[in-house]
């Protein structure tokens, strides 16, 4: 890791002058639409069918880094600051980035996997229609994870946790089958516990609330839109998660976590120029073009 103390010791200048060297890196990172143009994602000129994945990346809580990538060919498409995942934020990105499509004369995405998050669902139903759209298995299982911990005392809590894990061994419809009626069985065994409730003291100012509350988020994860969960048997093109793109969002917490002391801001800009040459797409002569046109943009 190289950071910043170390290099203000080997080349022997302050911290301020370090600074003001990166100030114009940090001032003006390329944007997604500058790179569309300067080196056109794979989309542009393979007419193939592509899946799209969309995920964030939070910054100490003050806003989220918005990823919107091509999960076939694992290149980012765009990316974007927001102070929330809200479905504003997510319909201003898809609609600049719907039009980035457009004006390539390239199709939109024949599917989608995301976390299944209301404003995610909504703003890619309006921008890209009714395709497929795949619940990130991944997300799926760390939630069920939390809600339904390996160490807890409960029969029905460690029950249901297993049969959560047994999703991602499912391959195909005859052993979704199988999966669906193990959480028919659960739910006649211990469907009890879950209307179950605590009654409140007189001095507290909620009068009741479901005892096992965990248990039920966790039933709920693996029983609401149920289908959501299997778009990838029907669709061979589309992932069970989003791995590719988590796996990016990985490598940009491990950077930006190795550089501290960055005000938001600096990691907002950081974050970005990640993007633009840690993707994929990027060989050499990909970052030159990349490189001389953000050199002439700003006259350096």
């Amino acid at each position: 890791m190289v950071n910043r103390k170390k290099i203000t010791r080997e080349k022997k200048i302050s911290r301020k002058t370090l600074s003001l060297k990166f100030k114009p890196f940090f001032d003006n990172p390329l944007t997604p639409e500058e790179v569309w143009k300067i080196v056109p994602p794979r989309i542009t000129f393979d007419k193939k069918p592509w899946v799209y994945g969309v995920d964030g990346k939070w910054l100490r809580r003050s806003g989220i880094i918005l990823i919107h990538r091509d999960l076939t060919h694992k290149e980012n498409l765009f990316w974007s600051f927001h102070k929330s995942e809200s479905f504003t934020a997510l319909n201003q990105d898809l609609s600049k980035l719907s039009g980035l499509i457009s004006q390539s004369g390239n199709n939109y995405p024949t599917g989608a996997v995301s976390d299944w998050k209301q404003a995610i669902v909504s703003s890619i139903h309006s921008h890209f229609g009714s395709i497929p759209h795949q619940r990130c298995l991944s997300h799926v299982l760390r939630l069920a994870k939390k809600h339904l911990p390996k160490n807890s005392p409960f029969e029905a809590t460690l029950n249901l946790r297993k049969i959560a894990l047994d999703l991602k061994r499912v391959t195909n419809n005859q052993e979704k089958k199988q999966w669906q009626e193990s959480i028919i069985h659960w739910e006649k065994q211990y469907g009890y516990l879950l209307k179950e409730k605590t009654l409140g003291l007189p001095s507290i100012k909620k009068k009741w609330w479901y005892t096992h509350g965990n248990l039920r988020q966790g039933y709920r994860l693996l029983t609401h839109d149920q289908e959501s969960l299997f778009v990838y048997l029907t669709n061979s093109l589309i992932p069970k998660s989003n791995n590719s793109l988590e796996g990016v969002n990985g490598q940009l917490d491990k950077r930006i976590s190795n550089h501290r002391g960055m005000k938001l801001g600096q990691q907002v800009s950081f974050a970005f120029w990640y993007l633009t040459f840690g993707g994929n797409k990027n060989t050499l002569l990909n970052l030159k073009k990349l490189w001389a046109y953000w050199r002439k943009s700003n006259m350096l």
